[in-house]
């Protein structure tokens, strides 16, 4: 084989890269420092979330409690409104929440999200809303989201241990039931279980996105440049089988702990691997889940999510008309993604699905104002363990006995193909 002068220089840089990316994700789990509480520092008890929200004389038992979800909600430059709508329509006291604006993003931006949730009351009594203050930045067709993922869940699992399931959604994305719906419905389910789309079947996607060696230039760099992509292609790995689906998933506190804290190896070996590979982030956890014999059995091949995208345009977004509303609701999906930030769409579902007001975070159990007084119901608050589920969660129960039924749930688990 004939080698030419640029192969040595193409080798230093994946190996350079390689190295950066370990080393960053190391960091990532070590230092305490990457991430600003949008929270003052003061006396010990200001640590401390409302207690009316969290009393220790709950009438709800501690292994009865409602579940927790950690979201990491992730947006650029320009995104601070989208991700604090988000923020909102996501919201439950129970749940953590951590913000991130990249790096293309400014400092102003940043300090200005940090302000804006500081001046919510229920942001401020529950405690459970931080800012990344040291932001990365992704490529979305680099290694770079991955990494960014990676070092979000390691915040959040540092900022709490009572967490059972993390969410990493970007500002694209919408709920479609209240957070009292979506949590009603997880408490009945085993606190192991990761809804994951993945399939083993690659097809194109070899020689486009597994094959191909890039170095992501996110990884290493402050401003944007184009991805580098070298003129060697590499063969697929045959110690391990890959699988792949889409970025969006939910994941259990027990995997997330696997894939930053675990003794396992496998994790750490799969991040070096995919560090060089195109949508990288596609690829990582389904392969670790399917790939190891204590998650494999864990996964449900749906990952709650329904795509408001027109299949058969190249534009990223798609205006839903009436008939397209009506199957996004009607598929029982929890999230969808595909909106821009004026979609008439996001409006009618805060309206007809959430019951959120323009401002205000969506009204569940916990809250106890009068809302009749042109005041929001969440002004007043108490327990955080009631729970008012409505119709959303229907729905979704339906979607979720429907996998569930006839062995769907095994019979799709992790197929080679």
């Amino acid at each position: 084989m004939q080698h030419t002068p640029e192969q040595p220089r193409v080798t230093l840089y994946i190996i350079l890269t390689t190295a950066f990316l370990s080393l960053c994700f190391l960091l990532s789990l070590s230092s305490s420092s990457q991430y600003s509480s949008s929270s003052y520092t003061g006396r010990p008890d200001d640590l401390r979330p409302d207690p009316r929200l969290f009393p220790s004389s709950s009438k709800i038992a501690a292994d009865t409690a409602p579940p927790s979800i950690a979201y990491l909600i992730s947006g650029s430059s320009g995104d601070t409104r989208r991700i604090l709508r988000l923020l909102y329509a996501t919201y439950h006291p129970r749940n953590r929440y951590l913000l991130h604006l990249d790096s293309l993003a400014t400092q102003s931006e940043r300090d200005r999200l940090a302000v804006d949730v500081q001046d919510v009351p229920i942001f401020r009594a529950a405690r459970n809303v931080d800012v990344i203050g040291k932001p990365d930045f992704a490529y979305q067709r680099g290694s770079s989201p991955m990494a960014s993922t990676l070092h979000g869940a390691s915040i959040l699992l540092r900022l709490s241990g009572t967490w059972d399931w993390f969410v990493s959604i970007s500002v694209d994305d919408y709920p479609l039931v209240t957070q009292d719906e979506l949590l009603h419905i997880m408490s009945h389910l085993p606190k192991d279980l990761n809804f994951v789309n993945h399939t083993s079947y690659i097809g194109w996607k070899e020689s486009r996105k597994l094959k191909p060696v890039i170095v992501d230039p996110g990884l290493y760099l402050v401003e944007k440049t184009d991805m580098f992509f070298a003129s060697q292609k590499r063969e697929l790995p045959k110690a391990f089988k890959l699988f792949s689906g889409p970025s969006f998933s939910i994941l259990s506190r027990n995997f997330m702990e696997h894939c930053v804290l675990g003794t396992d190896n496998f994790p750490r070996t799969l991040l070096m691997y995919l560090s060089n590979t195109p949508d990288s982030l596609s690829n990582y956890f389904p392969t670790i889940l399917c790939n190891t014999d204590t998650f494999k059995k864990t996964i449900m091949n749906n990952n709650l999510l329904y795509l408001a995208s027109n299949d058969t345009s190249k534009e990223r977004y798609h205006q839903l008309d009436h008939k397209e509303f009506t199957e996004m609701v009607d598929s029982g999906a929890a999230f969808a993604r595909g909106f821009r930030y004026d979609d008439t769409v996001l409006d009618r579902i805060d309206h007809e699905l959430l019951g959120r007001k323009p401002g205000e975070v969506v009204p569940g159990g916990w809250c106890l104002g009068d809302s009749s007084k042109n005041r929001s119901s969440c002004s007043v608050w108490g327990d955080s363990g009631i729970l008012r589920p409505g119709s959303g969660s229907d729905r979704l129960e339906r979607r979720i006995v429907e996998l569930l039924s006839n062995d769907w749930f095994r019979l799709h688990q992790c197929v080679p193909e």
